[in-house]
């Protein structure tokens, strides 16, 4: 297995994937990076074309949203990795060997999630995060199911919380250059993915996995 995989959903957005796979460059990541991709995306040939040091999978899309590609993307290599991560197209590494502080946490602790200072929201929420493979490999996945967008780093504090394992390494940048910050723009794949309903699904769709069986028996299983 190699030690740890970045998965990024991203849309619309191929500039963005440069610009971050010249910050894992900058930041001499040896951290693998895969880019899932809607195979609809009108700009997916400019995805395809970027030259640099990562991967790309393309999938039929699935409505709105980075949870399906990113539970997606983390079957499709589940057995491969010690260590699964996500970002989203919007976050930038900015410390050098970030990715080896955060790995040397995940192989120290054996079971729990990592995430470091986005500048934004700081300790408050994992805006992205690394977890441990035997996460990914009992829930199937990096998210429950059901879920579409929103509420996916409460999930993930929720679930660092709950197995006494959640970890934050404020001196790891990975800043997060989303327009609540001023950092970038409201274009259509914000504003999509932060629509009413989307908030009001996901909020369900958190507080009702939370509290089943499901997520009882999968916190057992972890501890």
């Amino acid at each position: 297995m190699s030690n740890l995989i970045v998965i990024v959903p991203s849309r619309g957005r191929p500039g963005n994937i440069k610009e971050l796979a010249q910050a894992f460059a900058d930041t001499k990541a040896s951290a693998e990076l895969l880019v899932v991709l809607d195979d609809d995306d009108p700009t997916l040939n400019d995805y395809l074309s970027l030259e640099g040091d990562f991967s790309f999978l393309a999938l039929p899309r699935e409505g709105r949203g980075m949870a399906k590609p990113l539970n997606f993307a983390a079957r499709k290599v589940i057995n491969d990795y010690d260590h699964f991560a996500f970002m989203g197209d919007d976050h930038r590494p900015r410390t050098i060997d970030w990715d080896k502080s955060i790995v040397d946490v995940l192989d120290e602790i054996g079971t729990g999630l990592v995430y470091g200072n986005d500048l934004l929201q700081g300790k408050n929420l994992p805006t992205a995060v690394a977890m441990t493979g035997n996460i990914v490999r009992a829930l199937e996945g990096m998210v429950p199911p059901g879920m579409i967008h929103l509420y996916l780093d409460n999930f993930w504090m929720t679930l660092g919380q709950d197995l006494h394992s959640l970890h934050y390494l404020e001196e790891v940048i990975i800043e997060h250059l989303h327009p609540i910050a001023g950092k970038a723009e409201w274009d259509q794949g914000y504003r999509d993915v932060n629509a009413e309903e989307i908030y009001s699904a996901d909020a369900i769709a958190f507080s009702t996995y939370i509290q089943s069986q499901a997520y009882r028996d999968l916190i057992a299983q972890l501890t």
